[in-house]
Formats: C-alpha cells, structure tokens, sequence
C-alpha cells in the first residue's frame, strides 16, 4: 500500500522523512558539560549536514538551540552565534527547521527547583525566538523543552544526568518544566503569532517481570506505564489545570521510540527486540494508544537503532507506522535520529554507530578514533530509508 498526499492529511512539512541532529548539552554524571552537537562535528558544518540531508529528501530538520549552550554561565547573557549559523545554513540549503530550545541544560545560575525558573526559560524562549524570526521570518516551528518526562525523571533519579534534585522530586520537577514549556510558548507567540509547536516525549510499554506473580507489580508496571501522558496531560490542561494548559497549546505529539523504550518494572530489564522478547508491545498499537487519547497529528521524533541492526529497525517501525496509519492514526513525520552518529553521553569513546552517517576517521581503519568532522553513509540503512520513501509519499 502507498500512502500518498491523498490518504492522510496536508503536511506542515517540508518532507515526511525527517533528518534529527543530537543537541544534548546536559551536565554529564562526571560533571561534566555535554554539547553534543559540537562533539558530533555538527557546529562546524551545518550547511553541509544539511545538504547531504537534502539531497536524500529529508528537507526537515530537528535542531537543538540549547539553553545552556546560548547562555552557560548566566542566564542573561544569551549568545546566539551559533543558532545564527544554522538558520543561515538553513536558508542556503532550502531546509525546515523543527528547533528544540532546551535539550536538557541550562545556564549554571539557574536550578530547576527555582521559583523563576519558568519565567527565565520564558525569557530565553522569547529572545530566541524574536532572532529566529527576524533571520527567518513567521511560522516557526518550536519544542520548547526536548522530553519533560524523562528530564524530570533522570534530574530526580540523578543515574543519567548531573543533579542537585532529590529522590521523589520527579513529579514537582515535571510540573516546573511544563510550566516553563507554557510560559515559552506564549513568549514565542508574542513574537511569531503563527509559531506553531511540537512536545516531545517517550512512547513507552513497561511490564511486569515474566515469573513473578505479585500483582502490586502489576499495577506498579500499570501506573508507570500511565505516567508517560502526564505531560501531554498537563500541557493540554487536562491534569493540573493550574499551570495553565489547553487544548491549543499542542499541534503535534511527537513521539520518541528506540529499542530500549519497553523494559521490565523495577529491575529495568531491557524486552530485547533483537530477540523478539513475547512482552514487548507493537509500535503501531502504542501509536494508536497516544492517537486515541489525543487526536492529534502524531510525528515519530526521534527513532533508530545500531551497527547492523539500522535497516531492520527502520524496517520494522516504518512497517508498523504504516499499519497504525491504515488503522486511522495520523502520522505526519518520521525522524531518524541521529542523522549523524553519536558517542554515548558518558563515555566519550564509545560511538554507538546509529546515525545515518557515522564518523569515521577518514582514510584509517575502524580500530581509529572516528573523526567527528568525516561522514560515511550506512547505505544499507539509506537503502531501507528509500524503500519507505517510495511507501510514504511527500
């Protein structure tokens, strides 16, 4: 079955396969202060990044503009050279740019336990978004804050990112991200009225372990499972109304889905995909969970697997995103990401081999420091990527 433009609503897309570029810029659990896309050789070559993109016909992008890369010592001291390059980069190269404000950091003078800290971000989300617009004009496309959910859950367990946040703050840390996400995006409006915006968070399914019979583990499997929609909830104003959620201030769900996405309640065991483990749930039926609950468009932001296994991964998400199509979920975009390979966040020299392109260090053997400035295309996976191309028609 081919879905064409006529079986699913207008995209707001430039392209329905979409190019992510990893921005996370968190203080690592050494310590130590992550920017991702200058590790990555991305900083110093957007308009290049860009046009290998294109020319594979994804012409729309996820950016990360980093809160804590614009202003790293103090929140008041924005800079936004860096954003500039892209957007300019953006224009050269005839690209769309879905920017990501907040991928995880933040400026050294501001703590998510802050009373301001909602205001601030609404501060920093307003003046980048009055530069966006000046550079690139109206109609901006914005995330305001990269994955709420698991941003409040790995500052409150402090296993994943740097911390001053204490156990069983997940909950009140969410509540002040999204009221940071809400308060940005009216200070995005005030700037661009035609802004539209897209929330990123985890598409998950968590079980209960396989030979064990308490059911208190069952219901625990349940209720973790039910807080993956808390901030959706909470931004649409169905949860916590006080924050100041409604219906319009989502346009998109964008769903993020990996390999590692299902996983055993409380020993954190991986149901491995690789090995086809019975528990794990079809993508397309957790798509159609988040369509039934919100109707909204649906974008798949985030998406890929490793090494070898990139093709089949790309084959199986892009086989069941078309079957929840077919069942009547919109879906509006697919994001490979990374589109360029990645280390992992806290060990450096261990690059995942995920990306659409890795870095390699040209001219020497696998065994060498790959060479974040160097691009090789994983063709079997660029294989995969155009056989669904030809499916899922722009």
């Amino acid at each position: 079955m081919t879905l064409s433009s006529s079986s699913r609503a207008p995209l707001a897309f430039s392209s329905f396969w979409m190019a992510g570029f990893e921005g996370a810029d968190h203080i690592d659990v050494h310590g130590d202060p992550l920017d991702l896309v200058a590790i990555t050789g991305h900083a110093s070559q957007f308009s290049g990044d860009y046009a290998r993109a294109a020319a594979l016909g994804l012409t729309t992008i996820r950016e990360s503009v980093g809160w804590r890369i614009c202003a790293p010592t103090h929140s008041s001291n924005l800079n936004f050279s860096r954003m500039d390059r892209a957007a300019d980069a953006a224009l050269e190269q005839g690209v769309q740019v879905l920017w990501s404000l907040m991928h995880y950091g933040m400026p050294s003078d501001v703590k998510v336990t802050d009373d301001a800290f909602a205001r601030r971000f609404a501060d920093f989300a307003g003046a980048a978004a009055r530069r966006l617009t000046t550079l690139m004009g109206g109609g901006g496309i914005y995330n305001p804050i990269n994955e709420i959910g698991f941003l409040a859950w790995a500052l409150a367990t402090r296993n994943i990112l740097g911390s001053d946040c204490s156990e069983g703050d997940g909950y009140v840390v969410k509540r002040t991200l999204v009221q940071a996400a809400l308060q940005g995006r009216l200070a995005i409006l005030a700037e661009d009225p035609h802004a539209r915006f897209i929330h990123v968070e985890p598409l998950i399914h968590v079980v209960p372990p396989a030979a064990d019979a308490d059911l208190s583990l069952s219901r625990a499997a349940a209720d973790f499972r039910g807080y993956q929609w808390q901030v959706w909830d909470m931004l649409s104003g169905r949860m916590a109304p006080d924050l100041g959620g409604s219906p319009e201030a989502i346009d998109w769900i964008g769903v993020n889905h990996y390999h590692d996405s299902q996983w055993e309640i409380g020993s954190g065991t991986r149901l491995d995909w690789h090995t086809n483990d019975a528990r794990r749930r079809p993508f397309s039926e957790l798509l159609q969970e988040a369509w039934r609950r919100y109707q909204l468009p649906i974008v798949i932001a985030e998406t890929s697997h490793v090494g070898e296994g990139r093709a089949l991964w790309l084959n199986d998400i892009a086989g069941q995103t078309e079957m929840a199509m077919h069942f009547g979920v919109t879906v509006e975009g697919i994001c490979l990401y990374p589109a360029v390979d990645r280390p992992d966040w806290n060990n450096q020299a261990h690059w995942h081999r995920s990306g659409l392109w890795d870095a390699v260090a040209a001219g020497q053997d696998e065994t060498s420091p790959p060479s974040p400035e160097a691009r090789r295309l994983a063709t079997d996976y660029a294989a995969a990527l155009r056989h669904w191309q030809a499916r899922f028609k722009d």
